[in-house]
């Protein structure tokens, strides 16, 4: 899944997103200890995009704190 799909989801999806890919990687690292699984391009593939959904969520996480900051100044601003 591409970064840009993953910014168009909504926090409750990513969040899904998320707990689903962590769910399929420990199920593909049991296989890994099992002998069952291998594919082990999987693994790789799936690490990456749960680095992604939590780079997009430390982006909207950035992006609300800096606004945040802004309005603060604005009404910092307003009060002097």
């Amino acid at each position: 899944m591409s970064a840009s799909t993953l910014r168009e989801l909504s926090d409750d999806q990513l969040f899904d997103q998320l707990n689903e890919a962590k769910q399929e990687l420990f199920n593909l690292r049991f296989q890994f200890a099992t002998g069952q699984a291998e594919n082990s391009a999987q693994l790789t593939t799936l690490k990456r995009n749960i680095a992604r959904i939590h780079t997009v969520l430390r982006e909207r996480e950035i992006a609300a704190a800096e606004a945040l900051a802004a309005s603060e100044r604005r009404l910092a601003e307003l009060r002097a």
